[in-house]
């Protein structure tokens, strides 16, 4: 793709020494015809293909002179995420419902086997997760891996993977708020699902409409809530399972070989319960999503991305061993009904622990509230980034006072209203189904960022802050682990009822492409982000 510069002027840019010097070097590469350093743009008010340009606002004027690059301009997101945030962030939406709702559905397939389901779902995440990381630590750039498909594939994958990554966010805030529903009535088994859908969607809206800042603090201190949660189930599973109380015995390990063995439906079961199993996590992409507006990119990412994967893996395997260690597996999973509570609340339940079961389906409930507010964030960025690129409408690029994209966020309550309208219509599973349109999507975006990877490591320039441990085969691994899951759809009945919503939207988006779309792309809007994060290195640089 060729590059567009035009030099900005030192005193445009208020850094220290330091910082002045990183960029006096960037604009010297750039004149040296370094296609893979990133640079300023200053005026990208034209397309190199000849067409008529379409100006993007805040992205082809002038920079500001303010202290950061990145400051906002009316259409700019605000760099105030800490690494902390980051991190905390990507747990909120991954750390939900597939662990504490979902999971019982994986436990009804594969019985105590799910210990390997989550332990594969673990190795699978972690691949997408670092290698994902790297690159947003070498270009923290608005859109995420969207952006970074359409720079090292092509335009039409970056289109795709951010158009479906924004069908993944819509579906799993709806399933979560589904989820939130379901968990209230715990308590009060009067109260419809739609009325607990609209309550809770009624608080995540509301956070999203604050500045990026409050909703990071907001973020982290629900995230960190259900972290010490999990780690306290752990904790009070573990002395349950080998130590046991007065009115419990300690059962050991006889639940993981009782009860039609350690593999009750034979081994193929592992297989067909990854279909379910993936969904729990879906959300490890908001590392790179929430890279365009973190102070420090490339420290901030490298930290999150290796803290999150860690943390998802100790979780998933140590959480749900307990749970079918200290239940035979066929009342975790609710097998032969809809799932109606958390598997982790019939653990404290059918136990008897006065209280404990109340608590529990409090930190669950704020669990899947967290997930839903991760990506109601998630989904209104991708827009945001789309609008920037030209691949979206006009509209949404424009933000709040606050520097928040509301009408990104009111499109992306879609989800939300599709999950309440169900509800309303008294439509059955409406958590499996909405779990399965997820799992069809995010397989597909999650292959496409391992192939973007790919390409993007045959011309990687070492700039990066940390690498994916074994490279290119490392990421072919993980894609045929995500291509070994996605083949599920052959015998899981959800994820083909999912492919019949999935694939029309995958069409319809690759139409609008060809007729519309194409047509309007400006690549300069692209080198326009990478500059901006350049930017932002520079100046994070100036500060360590």
């Amino acid at each position: 793709m060729r590059q567009v510069t035009e030099e900005t002027p030192t005193s445009a840019i208020r850094v220290e020494s330091r910082a002045k010097r990183l960029h006096a070097r960037t604009r010297a590469r750039a004149g040296s015809g370094d296609v893979t350093t990133p640079i300023v743009v200053r005026n990208a008010n034209y397309c190199n293909r000849g067409r008529r340009a379409r100006r993007i606002p805040g992205v082809n004027s002038a920079p500001s002179s303010s202290a950061s690059p990145a400051a906002p301009d009316g259409s700019s997101l605000s760099r105030s995420l800490t690494h902390g945030q980051m991190a905390m962030i990507a747990m909120g939406s991954a750390l939900g419902t597939g662990l504490f709702l979902g999971s019982g559905a994986a436990i009804g397939i594969a019985g105590p086997a799910v210990i390997v389901c989550f332990a594969l779902g673990s190795a699978i995440a972690a691949t997408i997760a670092l290698s994902m990381g790297e690159m947003a630590s070498r270009y923290p750039v608005r859109g995420g891996f969207g952006t970074l498909a359409a720079r090292f594939l092509s335009p039409y994958w970056g289109y795709l993977t951010r158009w479906l990554y924004w069908f993944v966010t819509i579906c799993v805030t709806g399933a979560e708020l589904v989820a939130c529903a379901t968990y209230l009535t715990y308590w009060a088994p009067g109260v419809p699902l739609w009325a607990g859908i609209v309550l809770f969607a009624a608080i995540i809206v509301a956070i999203n409409l604050a500045s990026v800042g409050s909703f990071g603090v907001i973020e982290f201190w629900l995230s960190s809530i259900k972290v010490i949660a999990v780690l306290v189930f752990i904790l009070i599973g573990a002395f349950l399972v080998f130590v046991g109380l007065p009115s419990s015995p300690a059962p050991g390990l006889t639940h993981l070989t009782g009860d039609g063995g350690f593999l009750p439906n034979g081994a193929a079961s592992i297989w067909i319960a990854m279909s379910v199993v993936m969904f729990s996590f879906g959300g490890i992409e908001l590392l790179s999503i929430t890279a365009a507006e973190a102070k420090d990119p490339g420290t901030a990412i490298r930290t999150a991305a290796r803290t999150t994967i860690i943390r998802l893996a100790f979780f998933y395997v140590l959480a749900v061993g307990l749970v079918v260690a200290l239940l035979p597996w066929q009342q975790a999973s609710g097998a032969g009904e809809d799932v109606t509570a958390s598997p982790f609340v019939l653990v404290f339940d059918r136990i008897g622990i006065p209280g404990a079961a109340s608590l529990t389906n409090i930190i669950v409930l704020i669990a899947a509230l967290s997930a839903a507010n991760a990506n109601l964030y998630a989904g209104s960025r991708m827009l945001h980034s789309l609008s920037a690129d030209a691949m979206a409408p006009a509209f949404l690029t424009r933000l709040s006072p606050r520097h928040v994209p509301v009408r990104g966020i009111a499109m992306s309550t879609a989800g939300i209203v599709l999950a309440a309208v169900l509800a309303f219509t008294g439509a059955g599973g409406v958590f499996g189904y909405m779990m399965s349109l997820v799992v069809f999507s995010v397989l597909l975006v999650w292959a496409l960022i391992l192939v973007s990877y790919i390409s993007y490591w045959r011309g990687r320039d070492g700039q990066e802050t940390f690498r994916l441990p074994g490279g290119v085969a490392t990421a072919v691994a993980g894609l045929v682990g995500v291509v070994g899951v996605f083949a599920t759809i052959a015998v899981v009945r959800d994820l083909q009822l999912a492919a019949m919503v999935g694939v029309p939207v995958v069409l319809l988006v690759t139409v609008l492409y060809v007729v519309v779309v194409r047509h309007r792309i400006d690549p300069a809007a692209t080198d326009a982000a990478f500059a901006e994060a350049a930017e932002a290195e520079a100046e994070a640089a100036a500060v360590r």
